[in-house]
């Protein structure tokens, strides 16, 4: 499982051009899955993003996470971050995770993130979707569960 996580000021998502998700302040998810990904990996990233200290605290400190500045998230699925680009011009996606499967993962993880008290906005599992969002810092973590 890898996650891009972007501390954001607003973003949203749309599709067909209609939000379908958006946020005030919190993070931008980019969410992807490989086959073998199951509640374990769900359940190591969620804990480290609920509990991500990246946002300013009194003193200007990135000391603080998401619920206690009262942010929110936008989950977006995105396979494409399995890219294998070793070799030629054109990516290949045959690590990305089965559709079925990482679509079934992708609601549960924003389930799971929910239940930690935080509002998720999402966009549409395999929908070609546009993101927008302004970029708070810049602040952008990878988690990758191959890498822990």
């Amino acid at each position: 499982m890898r996650v891009v996580v972007q501390r954001s000021r607003q973003a949203s998502v749309s599709i067909d051009g209609q939000i379908r998700g958006q946020i005030d302040h919190g993070f931008v998810l980019l969410v992807g899955f490989q086959d073998g990904d199951g509640q374990a990996e769900l359940d190591y990233v969620s804990h480290k993003i609920l509990n991500l200290r990246v946002f300013s605290d009194a003193a200007g400190k990135m000391n603080l996470n998401i619920q206690q500045v009262g942010g929110a998230i936008l989950s977006v699925s995105q396979f494409t971050l399995y890219a294998d680009t070793r070799h030629g011009n054109r990516p290949s996606f045959t690590d990305a995770g089965d559709p079925q499967t990482a679509s079934q993962l992708y609601d549960a993880f924003n389930a799971q993130l929910a239940a930690g008290g935080v509002k998720v906005a999402t966009g549409e599992f395999g929908a070609d979707m546009q993101v927008q969002l302004v970029n708070d810092g810049p602040v952008t973590i990878l988690y990758d569960t191959d890498q822990k």
